[in-house]
């Protein structure tokens, strides 16, 4: 490897450790081992000539030349991911990697069949899902396109509004109506401070529930409801197609959340970012019924 590019795998660690605050933390981030990242910090700040973490027993702290050298590898990442972005905005061929980011819910229950649709039109284009309620930096090309619940926060992306997802509140087929008039005297799965929206509203609606099982996860609620633990709000679009699930109530109030298309503004005249939308957003739009739960029973796939 040349010293240019030398010079930066080290400036990219020594930024994975100023964050992490730890050799572990930047370990795991960057893929390698402890001792590696011990071994090549200390080189760097030996090569340099200059401290540039303090070790403390609570982790890696930055000395003031490790802070000035921070604050300039940051505007160096800033200027490569920008330029990344504009070289990637040019590109014209419909093939190369695609990588999505989405919520589980999404990445399980709503997309696979949409993607494969893709995939069968566009077979030279790849598919990275990257599943996570954690919202990723797409300016830092963390991923190429989001699909989100809810609206976006930053200023530089750019999408369509593709859907609304509806909720109403599910049994397993094989729990009796039994309490199911009177939610306050059910079991429930609830969702603790995840899905904060939803866990609120359930809350002011039946401030008395009973959340005998709570979880992070909309498709672990989704098997809990499956396995009779209790009742739950899932979205339509994925518990009206189990045959195992029947609708036990409806919420008091309409509640939905919308979603959301999302690239960075660079991107938008990427061709296989610009085919991966146009075609994602048609596939949403004709799923309208399902998504805002007026399909109530599930129906089997066309073909089978």
């Amino acid at each position: 490897m040349n010293s240019q590019g030398q010079d930066w795998d080290d400036l990219r660690l020594f930024l994975a450790v100023a964050r992490a605050g730890s050799l572990s933390g930047a370990a795991r981030v960057l893929g390698v081992t402890h001792s590696t990242v011990f071994r090549r910090i200390g080189a760097f700040e030996q090569r340099l000539g200059v401290r540039l973490f303090d070790r403390l027993p609570g982790g890696y702290v930055l000395t003031a030349a490790g802070e000035e050298m921070r604050d300039s590898v940051l505007r160096i990442e800033e200027e490569i991911a920008a330029l990344a972005l504009k070289v990637t905005g040019q590109d014209q061929r419909p093939s190369g990697t695609i990588r999505i980011t989405a919520t589980d819910m999404l990445a399980v229950g709503v997309l696979p069949r949409h993607i494969a649709a893709f995939r069968a039109g566009w077979p030279g284009i790849e598919i990275e899902m990257i599943v996570s309620d954690t919202v990723l930096d797409l300016t830092r090309r963390e991923a190429d396109v989001a699909i989100r619940v809810g609206n976006p926060v930053q200023e530089t992306l750019v999408g369509r509004r593709v859907g609304r997802l509806a909720f109403a509140v599910y049994a397993g087929a094989g729990l009796r109506a039994k309490g199911l008039d009177d939610p306050d005297q059910s079991d429930w799965i609830g969702y603790g401070s995840a899905h904060g929206p939803l866990s609120r509203g359930l809350g002011r609606w039946w401030p008395g529930m009973r959340q005998v099982y709570r979880t992070n996860s909309i498709n672990a609620a989704h098997a809990a409801v499956r396995a009779g633990i209790g009742l739950a709000a899932l979205p339509c679009a994925i518990a009206d197609r189990d045959p195992e699930l029947v609708r036990a109530a409806r919420l008091p109030e309409d509640f939905g959340l919308d979603l959301w298309l999302l690239i960075h503004e660079d991107l938008r005249n990427t061709a296989r970012i610009r085919m991966f939308m146009d075609f994602i957003a048609a596939a949403l739009a004709a799923d309208a019924d399902l998504l805002e739960g007026r399909r109530p029973r599930a129906s089997k796939p066309a073909g089978a």
